[in-house]
């Protein structure tokens, strides 16, 4: 679940940590993004998204949005486990850190500087030198495949990105999208491959864990596709077939 498309670069690492796995997309279209809503509103929100996949009767919920799993993680347990295991994304700060040097946090404008996200940075960066960069429009531009305005706020955010960056924690599940576009536009010449940490393959692989559901030896590539806009069952959004993502989830059965 997840305000918008942010959910296909987990749903994408499910698939193919577990080809036949069954997925349930549930996002809030018309309420993206939560980043500028009030906690309230965007618990409200995310109780009707995790309620309308859980109709589904899945093994797992994963919450494929940093913005909600800031806010809603309590309330969304406490209303659905332990018969149905919530997972939450934490941005990916602690392996980024390892081994020093300067990290760079992309994050919307709601997350950067947040207790939240300083109180990750105090317990996990340790030696690294942490900017916090705030990338205004970027989610909003991703949800709807508005090429210009995608460059326009990967261009602004490396701007504030500092020139000796070693890694960037992609701290908003949109962002996994475009991973080597930001890449590119941080990249110095003549310097290391800035490493890139995303959430989407460690929060998939821990929700397999959770329920017992390990990578088989050999799959085939089976499983279906349910997708929920707004509480109501629709098809993926055309701006997901603009990802690599939307495509490899496009091939599944579609079932209602």
């Amino acid at each position: 679940m997840d305000s918008g498309i942010g959910l296909l670069p987990m749903a994408a690492a499910v698939r193919r940590l577990r080809p036949g796995a069954d997925l349930v997309l549930s996002c809030d279209p018309e309420g993206m993004p939560w980043g500028l809503r009030t906690p309230q509103d965007v618990t409200e929100r995310a109780l009707a998204v995790a309620r309308a996949a859980a109709l589904h009767r899945p093994d797992a919920l994963i919450v494929a949005c940093n913005t909600a799993s800031v806010h809603t993680l309590p309330a969304l347990r406490a209303a659905l486990e332990p018969a149905l295991p919530v997972i939450g994304t934490v941005p990916a700060i602690k392996p980024a850190a390892t081994g020093g040097g300067s990290v760079a946090i992309w994050a919307t404008p709601a997350t950067t500087g947040s207790p939240y996200q300083r109180a990750l940075i105090r317990d996990f960066a340790g030696a690294a030198a942490v900017t916090e960069v705030p990338c205004p429009g970027l989610a909003d531009a991703l949800q709807h495949a508005d090429e210009p305005a995608i460059d326009r706020a990967i261009a602004a955010a490396a701007a504030l990105t500092p020139p000796d960056v070693r890694a960037v924690v992609l701290g908003c599940t949109h962002y996994e999208l475009v991973g080597e576009r930001i890449r590119a536009a941080v990249q110095q010449p003549g310097r290391e491959p800035v490493a890139l940490h995303g959430s989407a393959d460690a929060v998939a692989a821990q929700a397999l864990r959770r329920i017992g559901a390990g990578t088989p030896p050999s799959a085939e590539p089976a499983g279906t596709l349910a997708v929920i806009l707004g509480g109501h069952a629709a098809e993926l959004p055309e701006a997901a077939l603009a990802y690599e993502e939307g495509r490899l989830l496009k091939a599944l059965n579609l079932v209602r």
